[in-house]
């Protein structure tokens, strides 16, 4: 009997064993599904009309040559069901920036059917959570928000190469063939296409109009630049990246009350473009000059950089005319021990020592952070059913990235003169100085030098940064733009020529 027991013991701890044994093989192999679908059921209100959508969510792969899959990306697709004709009923692919940033940021709070709870100027509150978004597009179009590989829930798969994905050129080519797929799945090639960029996604979404027509064969109706990031601009630098800048540090100075009684009497629009002029008729050319400027001139020069920066002459003297976003950041409320945002500089910080000459910290995105992680997770989870024990990447790694070989400004000109239908909306907000909205204005003007084309272009500016939407006005007034130039991009029956 008390072998029996002793036996009946061993087998019952064994079993005990193999069992935690296999939970524990089980629990280490934490991997993001290759190919799911999960669609659920929602109805809102937008603009005060019903609008009744299904949210398809889930991954779907990137293939290499030989058909095996090589990475999957993780996708969010609104799809409005009480719309009065789904064939014709444009379809809006969005994606943010970084690069290595989540489509997170515009998906809930700026176009998608969700906003999050934040004040009205876009400040997080706590408890943190979501709303109802009633300025959401998806009244007029579908949309799908895309996440790169190695953002949100998307990965590489099966060791593959990484050099397949982080560049330039190498994002678009692999993207693009991924929204061929997505649209012979959804049945969606009648449909006026649209591709949102914001930052980096701007390079992207650039990038994209021409590999999808030339290499995919599938035609635009817009494509809208949220904030875009120029990196010819960039990392070229020189006078133009330099001079740019300005109309930004007037913008920031004035929302922190640093210009001259004269400057902060007016309101921002009826000084930005004085500004602007100085930029680009007196800076640009007194910086082309380099040291060889007349010392009579580099005075009068940073006179008046003074005057519409809200720093002093000297500082400007002693940085050669040349002052960089990243120093303004600091100098700025330096007086103040006040450091200002980079993304948004309404945004306020407060760095260890008020020497130096760069920030701590970006004030900005560790507030929005504050707001957009738990909302996301939440959201992702309990609304779309999508449970997985993969982390939701806000930011990914996909260093180092190759940006060799970028031609994306010239793709999107060539893009445009291939389809007369295209056309070019860009959004900015004015207190963004990472990619500046006089810096978008620039791309804008460069995109097609030959000046043929400019009546397919729009620009607007907004009264915060780079997520201008952020702040309520804007949020509103954003999507009510987005609304126009989607309506007046239709090609309403006519012929695609010149």
């Amino acid at each position: 009997m008390q072998f029996l027991k002793r036996k009946t013991y061993l087998s019952s701890l064994f079993i005990l064993l193999y069992f935690l044994t296999i939970t524990q093989i089980a629990a280490q192999n934490r991997a993001v599904t290759v190919d799911t679908t999960i669609i659920t059921k929602h109805s809102t209100t937008i603009k005060g009309a019903t609008v009744n959508y299904t949210a398809q969510t889930g991954t779907q792969p990137v293939w290499d040559d030989e058909g095996k899959p090589i990475a999957t990306l993780f996708y969010t697709y609104y799809k409005r069901t009480n719309a009065s004709n789904s064939i014709d009923r444009p379809i809006i692919f969005s994606f943010n920036g970084g690069p290595g940033s989540a489509s997170a940021w515009m998906h809930i709070a700026y176009t998608g059917p969700k906003v999050l709870n934040i004040d009205a100027e876009g400040y997080p509150v706590q408890p943190y959570g979501y709303q109802k978004n009633p300025h959401s597009i998806l009244d007029v179009a579908d949309i799908v928000y895309i996440n790169p590989v190695n953002t949100a829930y998307s990965r590489i798969l099966n060791n593959a190469d990484r050099k397949l994905f982080f560049g330039i050129n190498a994002d678009i080519a692999y993207l693009a063939e991924w929204l061929t797929t997505f649209v012979n799945r959804n049945e969606r090639w009648e449909s006026p296409k649209y591709l949102i960029g914001e930052s980096y996604g701007g390079t992207r979404v650039m990038g994209l109009a021409l590999e999808l027509q030339e290499q995919q064969w599938m035609y635009l109706n817009g494509v809208i630049l949220v904030s875009p990031a120029d990196y010819r601009v960039y990392n070229t630098g020189g006078a133009v990246a330099s001079a740019v800048n300005l109309p930004y540090f007037t913008a920031a100075a004035w929302y922190h009350q640093q210009l001259v009684e004269e400057l902060q009497g007016k309101d921002l629009l009826e000084l930005l473009p004085d500004a602007e002029n100085f930029a680009v008729n007196q800076l640009l050319p007194a910086l082309a000059k380099g040291g060889f400027i007349s010392d009579k001139e580099r005075t009068n020069i940073a006179r008046r950089m003074s005057y519409f920066s809200g720093i002093s002459e000297n500082v400007i003297l002693q940085n050669n005319l040349d002052l960089s976003p990243s120093f303004f950041w600091k100098e700025l409320l330096r007086h103040q021990g006040k450091t200002i945002g980079r993304l948004d500089s309404r945004y306020l910080g407060i760095d260890k020592k008020e020497s130096g000459s760069r920030v701590d910290y970006n004030a900005e995105l560790t507030s929005w952070l504050h707001s957009f992680t738990p909302a996301i997770n939440h959201y992702i989870r309990t609304e779309l059913k999508f449970v997985t024990d993969i982390k939701y990447n806000m930011f990914g790694d996909v260093h180092p990235w190759n940006n060799e070989n970028d031609t994306t400004r010239d793709d999107l000109r060539k893009a445009m003169a291939e389809n007369p239908y295209l056309k070019v909306f860009i959004q900015s907000g004015y207190y963004d100085g990472a990619t500046t909205y006089f810096n978008a204005k620039y791309t804008m003007w460069h995109i097609d030098p030959s000046g043929k084309m400019k009546d397919r272009f729009r620009f607007e500016g907004y009264r915060s940064g780079h997520m201008m939407y952020l702040r309520n006005e804007d949020l509103i007034n954003a999507n009510d733009d987005l609304r126009k130039f989607i309506k007046d991009s239709s090609a309403k029956g006519a012929s695609a020529k010149y």
